[in-house]
């Protein structure tokens, strides 16, 4: 990595999770088949957020991300918690982002805060054979076509993707185009904290094409911004193992700590907000056998691959597509994204990729009709 990369928390303070995705038991998990994700059958979570502060300084202050995202792959449904602090729920007012936030006096010797948040969620498949989605308003797609802080449109990102869109006519052939480039050009680095940071100038300048979801999603979504694709990051977590049994697109509900995974989407005409997600191709190529397996013709690797441009597994719950994120009240910088808890005291910010220090815990419990 980079210095500019290594640098992260001092130039975005936006918080990640270092740790890596907990060992799940799949001996009741179905063996790996055949990766074919499907809409129709509505699945509801109970996730349950828990932050305790053991050695405050000084007023504390948190904020909780909420699931804000009602589509036709989820219903963010009610929310509540209980907190021995000063709770608020708020909403972001530029990209809708909910979250709940709580103060803590500087007397209050043992802070904490538990948020519950009840979703139901869905698979996704587009069918490619039909173009009947509604238009979207033109507006929100001139918003989703908009540079940010850490997702520029122009230079060496609107470069690239012109190169990588060579020959392509339609908006469908734009996104495969770019998607292929990703999976082709970028690769998962376990090494990176968090979910990465989603600097994708830095990476296209210095060639460092390794990272996570939050790098290579927001990679993808910076190209079809540049060519005119409104696209998005949707941050959310992995809830429960994947119905396919690939250990790498599960998360294991009852300690979610680094489950969280950025997805993204393209507005493509006749189609309407299309799922993507090149960044779990990579994921699977690199973790999911033991050796990296390096072309997307493997077995393992093809469904993924196929799948993943238009569709996504519903074991999965969005929080947002916020950037660039002011938090109310905060003393520290703007999030360039927000999936993780974030707390900040007299000492400053805490350090989101360590839940182990910041003492906090997620889980997911699916309720059974």
């Amino acid at each position: 990595m980079t210095t500019v990369r290594r640098t992260f928390l001092k130039s975005t303070a936006v918080a990640a999770v270092a740790a890596a995705l907990p060992s799940l038991n799949f001996a009741q998990a179905p063996a790996r088949g055949h990766f074919a994700p499907q809409s129709g059958a509505w699945r509801t979570f109970e996730v349950t957020t828990r932050v305790d502060i053991p050695k405050p300084e000084g007023a504390t202050r948190v904020w909780l991300p909420i699931p804000s995202v009602n589509s036709d792959y989820q219903r963010s449904l009610e929310s509540s918690f209980s907190s021995n602090g000063t709770g608020k729920f708020m909403q972001d007012g530029q990209d809708g982002a909910k979250m709940l936030y709580v103060e803590f006096a500087a007397s209050e010797a043992k802070p904490f805060v538990e948020l519950t948040s009840r979703v139901q969620t869905q698979g996704r498949a587009m069918d490619w054979s039909q173009k009947t989605a509604k238009a979207e308003d033109a507006d929100t797609l001139r918003y989703f076509t908009r540079p940010t802080a850490l997702i520029p449109t122009d230079g060496i990102v609107r470069k690239t993707a012109l190169a990588a869109t060579q020959g392509a006519k339609t908006d469908v052939e734009k996104a495969q185009k770019l998607y292929d480039w990703i999976v082709a050009n970028t690769y998962r680095e376990p090494k990176v904290r968090g979910c990465g940071e989603g600097d994708i100038k830095t990476m296209l300048e210095t060639g460092n094409l390794g990272g996570k979801c939050a790098d290579l999603n927001a990679l993808f979504v910076g190209l079809c911004r540049s060519v005119g694709i409104p696209a998005r990051d949707v941050y959310g977590i992995r809830l429960v193992p994947s119905a396919f049994g690939y250990k790498e697109l599960s998360g294991n509900p009852s300690s979610l700590k680094g489950a969280q995974h950025c997805r993204s989407e393209a507005y493509l005409k006749g189609y309407g907000w299309v799922a993507m997600d090149p960044a779990d191709v990579a994921k699977v190529m690199r973790l999911e056998t033991a050796d990296w397996i390096k072309n997307t013709s493997n077995p393992v690797v093809a469904p993924v691959n196929q799948a993943l441009f238009g569709g996504w597994e519903g074991n999965w719950m969005a929080y947002n597509t916020a950037h660039d994120l002011a938090l109310p009240h905060a003393k520290g910088e703007a999030l360039g994204f927000f999936m993780y808890p974030i707390a900040e005291n007299a000492a400053g910010r805490f350090d989101s990729y360590a839940p182990d220090d910041f003492k906090y815990q997620i889980t997911a419990k699916e309720i059974k009709a």
